[in-house]
This record gives structure tokens, sequence and C-alpha cells, in this order.
């Protein structure tokens, strides 16, 4: 089945500007030691010298890098994967809708570590940044995001490198992206290996039932007071680790837009039988403690929901964690939907 997963040195400023400059360094017998790739494909910087470099494929361009880096700043999206994948970070923008999905150790990690953003990028404490003494900065925002950011500051601080989301289901590449420039891929590689072992498991063992039924799902940023709804397809937060274990979700989005609304849309509540009528089973994001979302109750409080075949048929299952973007968040959605599912097995 395929599965889809920071000083500069201490008083040398100067040096993080030259690292941004070439492409490579040299040793002390004026041999290249420069390492050069593109994102996950740049090789590994296992025994590198800390005066090593390499260009690195990035939503900003093509970087020149530390190989091994030693001090990394992390903001964004990147929290997590690096913090799971053990980088060596100095330096943190906040990540609370990630908190609820940390395990204990994470947890602590992440409280442990210097606070230099808030949690939108226009937050950034870049006096904070260079206080820490980075030599790598990955930056975990959407690509139009970046506008918000001063990115001529940061890189005068150390190289910087932006990896943010695209569609929902892309955290995984990304992800690897992400750890790879902070060369922390090998344990991230384990907790890769970790998720695709239990996602074969569940898919085996729902192999039966989830591949034969047509899926819909409802998110979570519906519209209340404009009385929309979200409906999610393949590929987005609420479906893509269903996915992962067989469940199939019918239809596209009709208007795609950039980001997660090429794969959600946004119907009038009104419009819920011939969004969803011909689902045999529906999938609803609740939050991280079981309770169900205001845009999600405001859909399961109307007539026209309790009208539909699937949930006539008992068809309708809960799914957590639905904005995991890491792959020990994604074990924690596996988890919930081998709970949720389960029933169907009895069918």
């Amino acid at each position: 089945m395929s599965i889809r997963r920071s000083a500069v040195l201490a008083g040398a400023v100067a040096l993080a500007l030259s690292l941004t400059a070439c492409g490579g360094s040299s040793d002390a017998d004026g041999n290249d030691t420069g390492n050069t790739g593109n994102g996950a494909d740049g090789g590994s910087a296992e025994g590198a010298e800390s005066n090593e470099t390499r260009v690195f494929g990035a939503d900003n361009g093509d970087i020149t890098i530390p190989a091994d880096p030693q001090r990394v700043v992390a903001t964004g999206y990147a929290v997590p994967v690096l913090i799971e994948a053990g980088a060596p970070l100095v330096g943190i923008s906040s990540w609370q809708r990630g908190e609820p999905m940390m395990n204990e150790e994470d947890l602590a990690t992440y409280e442990g570590i210097t606070r230099v953003a808030g949690e939108l990028a226009a937050e950034t404490n870049y006096e904070a940044i260079a206080g820490v003494e980075p030599d790598l900065i990955v930056i975990g925002v959407p690509a139009p995001v970046l506008g918000d950011l001063d990115l001529d500051r940061l890189e005068s601080i150390a190289p910087v490198v932006a990896i943010g989301p695209t569609i929902p289901s892309a955290w995984r590449e990304l992800s690897r992206l992400q750890a790879d420039a902070a060369g922390a891929l090998e344990r991230f590689d384990e907790v890769q290996a970790e998720y695709e072992a239990a996602a074969a498991e569940l898919a085996e063992k729902y192999a039966d039932v989830l591949p034969d039924l047509d899926f819909g799902h409802i998110g979570a940023y519906g519209e209340v007071a404009g009385g929309t709804f979200q409906r999610e397809f393949g590929g987005s937060w609420g479906t893509n680790v269903a996915e992962d274990i067989g469940a199939n979700y019918y239809g596209e989005v009709k208007e795609p837009g950039p980001g997660s609304r090429a794969v959600s849309e946004y119907p009038s509540i009104e419009e819920l039988p011939d969004a969803l009528g011909d689902a045999e089973a529906i999938t609803y994001t609740v939050n991280a403690d079981g309770s169900v979302p205001e845009p999600v109750q405001y859909v399961m409080d109307s007539e026209l929901w309790q009208n539909l075949p699937a949930v006539k048929a008992g068809m309708t299952f809960p799914v957590r964690y639905t904005e995991a973007a890491t792959y020990r968040q994604a074990m924690l959605a596996l988890e919930a939907l081998d709970e949720s599912f389960a029933p169907l097995l009895d069918r």
C-alpha cells in the first residue's frame, strides 16, 4: 500500500552569511567538502564537519545550508516535525494547535524550548531568533504567508529554508523535507516506518469492509453564521489518514482553490442531501477529547442530516486527531479510526 510524512557558530555571524552565498566549503587543505542536493535527495550529513554545506531546494529557492546543523530554529508546521525527529532545536514558534497530539516526552521538549515567535508568522521576534544564535532556520508556513516575514532580516541571521504546507495530505513529503534540512532523518524514518506498519495492519484488518464503501466527510471549518458546512474529499485533513487504511472518499471539489480548498468545499446546509446523499458511510471531525465542534454539531442538528441514508443506516463515524501533520500524530489518528470503525467488523 502506498503511504503518503536550530546560532550561527558563537561569534561568527559572518560565517552564516558566507554559507548562504556559496554552494560549498573547503577544508584546511583546500579540498571542496560541500555536499549538494535538492530537498530530500540532498544526501546524508552523517559524519559531516561543522563547516560543510550543501544546497537544499526549498520554497524560497536553492539555499546553501549547513550539512550538519547544530542549532536550529523552527516555526509553524516544522515545530512538531523537528521535535519528533530529535533535531537540535534552540528556538521555536508557538504551536498550540498541536499540543493535544503531543506525547508526554514531546510536550516536555516543546515546553522547554525558547519561544521566538507566536502562532502567526507576523508574530516573529527577530531579536529573539538572533539571540539563540541559530545556524539554520526552518520556516514551516504556507508560501503566501512568507510575505508576513522579513526574510532578508532572517537570512542575515542564518540560512533560511521555507518548507510550508500545500494540500493537507502532503504533510508526509513536506515533513520529511523539514527533517532532512535539519539533519534529523534517522529518527524521522523510524517513526515513519512505525506508522506505515500500523497503517498496513489496519488496512488488512478492514480490507473486507472499508474499500467497498463510498465515504463522505464533514469537517470542522464550516461557518455556522453563514449557514455553510465543510465537506472534505480525499487528501484533506479529515480523510487522508483514513485513506491509508482503505477508506475511499468519493467526489471532488467543484471549484478547486489553493491549499486545502483543493480538497474541501463549503456548501450551504441546504445542499447537504446533494452533497452526501450518495454516501454509504460518513466520517466527521471531532475534537481530541471526542467532543463535537460547533460547525459539525450544526450539521448534525439539521433534519437534513437525520434524513441522509448513511445516517439512517447508522453508518457515521467520528474521527479524532484530524489535524495530524506528523507520523507520530498520525499514529493517534490511526488508533482513533480503529476505535471508530470497529463496529463495521460486526455488521
